[in-house]
């Protein structure tokens, strides 16, 4: 079975080719924000063409992880909060047209929770909360190996709930969200540097694992996840991060409380949503 897998976000895109369960084709390029979703589009269509002709890879299914929300039943893009253009905008159909097979999508955080579940850090691990921490922020929710998404497929959107109340206005309409605060469009912004860079002084990480635990916190007491898994570009920071995060978490859960503390980084790193698109396809075509 030949499963191609799209993954969309705010910072790059990536496309991949599966071969029975196998990533056997790979491409990742930039996200043009100027373009829209016309000039990613013609990037899929060009990656796409060429693996038709160059490696006779021809998909008989499609899933998508797109970087923002989605309305799953309707199988519609709601809107990218990063990069214009996308409300509305037809991209099951126009992938469905391209490649000639069934597609299905699911926002980003949703696909990589089901990749890191199924062929990550999170085997054989239930109920499962990833966050996908990057150019911006979001959850994905597992509960008996499916995806949580809710009444209208809003579920698992970690990045707005508020963890600074007089913080700065978010570009969801309200302000101090975990987003405004934490993910890698507003640091650079904020702090003239790439997170990256950041996450290299200890001292700003002190703080800014802070309001990173506020996020988790809420979300801890709430679902009581047998695992965190943290995937996207700042959780490569590795153990920089991930070590003043569960001593901050430490700190911040309530004295009384005993549900687990479990945080660790995305085994797959940049091929979770590309695993979780092959898992949607497996579910749902």
């Amino acid at each position: 079975m030949r499963t191609l897998a799209i993954d969309i976000g705010g910072t790059k895109f990536s496309v991949g080719g599966f071969l029975d369960g196998q990533l056997v084709l790979e491409e990742t390029r930039s996200t043009n924000r100027s373009g829209g979703p016309d000039a990613m589009f013609h990037s899929i269509e060009e990656i796409v063409w060429t693996w038709k002709d160059r490696e006779g890879f021809l998909a008989e299914r499609c899933g998508i992880g797109f970087g923002g929300p989605v309305d799953f039943p309707a199988q519609t893009v709601t809107l990218s909060t990063h990069v214009g253009g996308w409300a509305r905008y037809p991209l099951v159909e126009k992938v469905r047209h391209l490649s000639g097979a069934p597609v299905i999508m699911d926002n980003d955080a949703n696909a990589g929770a089901l990749g890191e579940r199924f062929y990550g850090a999170g085997k054989e691990t239930d109920p499962l909360l990833y966050m996908t921490l990057s150019t911006g922020i979001g959850g994905g929710i597992i509960v008996n190996g499916k995806v949580y998404r809710g009444a209208d497929s809003f579920a698992g959107e970690i990045g707005h709930l508020t963890v600074q109340p007089d913080g700065p206005d978010c570009l969801c309409g309200s302000n101090g969200c975990l987003e405004r605060m934490c993910c890698g469009l507003w640091l650079e912004r904020d702090c003239g540097r790439p997170a990256k860079e950041l996450m290299l002084n200890q001292d700003f990480v002190r703080q800014y694992v802070v309001y990173l635990a506020r996020g988790l916190k809420a979300a801890i007491m709430m679902l009581n996840p047998a695992r965190i898994i943290i995937g996207g570009g700042i959780s490569k920071a590795g153990d920089r991060l991930f070590g003043p995060l569960r001593d901050e978490l430490g700190r911040q859960i309530t004295s009384w409380s005993r549900a687990r503390v479990d945080v660790v980084p995305a085994q797959l790193a940049d091929q979770s949503v590309l695993y979780g698109a092959l898992a949607l396809a497996d579910e749902y075509l």
